[in-house]
């Protein structure tokens, strides 16, 4: 009880702190962000031990026998070296470790726009028009990569398309832009709610 009563005027001093800077910024602000972000690099510093490091490698190097059991040394060997970059004369060794990395993220990037992008695009625009909603997706999709060609000046049937496609884009971005501030309300209005209900008991 007593671990929760400390553990909500924490939470709610914090919450303050980091409401302040609507007025300006100040110590209270910055102590509160400086904080949150410490927490958060030790929370995934444990997360990736724990659900990552430990039982991908570290378990199964002393569970798995023959070659299967060095090969996991490779992954090893990669995240020591980038731990390297602490060491300022022996730093060059985490390039060849970053560069691995940065290799497969874009090599798992590319196959994954392609797979979660492009063909679901593909598949989703191939719609009979016997629908109106149908007609307006495809419209739409098909002015909007036209607006994205600059090989040739927007003029013609070509500068018509990228006028009906700009309009497509403006409308998606002002349901991103909508739907962004509609998740920030929520958790502001979660963190009111916690201030008024949890710390003051003022609504039930």
């Amino acid at each position: 009880m007593i671990l929760t009563i400390i553990g909500t005027w924490i939470a709610a001093i914090l919450t303050l702190s980091i409401f302040s800077f609507l007025y300006k910024d100040n110590p209270f602000y910055k102590l509160a962000e400086h904080v949150y972000v410490g927490v958060s690099a030790g929370f995934w510093v444990l997360y990736i031990w724990e659900f990552d490091v430990k039982p991908l490698m570290w378990d199964r190097f002393f569970s798995e026998t023959g070659l299967e059991r060095y090969i996991l040394l490779i992954p090893g060997l990669l995240g020591a070296a980038m731990l390297m970059r602490w060491f300022p004369k022996i730093s060059w060794v985490s390039r060849y470790a970053i560069a691995f990395t940065v290799g497969i993220g874009a090599g798992l990037g590319i196959t994954g726009s392609i797979h979660g992008f492009i063909l679901p695009q593909m598949r989703g625009t191939l719609l009979p028009f016997t629908n109106p909603n149908n007609i307006i997706l495809v419209v739409g999709v098909v002015t909007t990569i036209l607006y994205f060609f600059f090989s040739r000046e927007h003029k013609g049937a070509l500068g018509g398309a990228a006028r009906v496609g700009i309009v497509f884009v403006m409308v998606s971005f002002g349901a991103s832009f909508g739907y962004t501030i509609m998740a920030r309300i929520s958790l502001l209005i979660g963190r009111i709610y916690f201030l008024l209900h949890d710390w003051l008991h003022i609504v039930k």
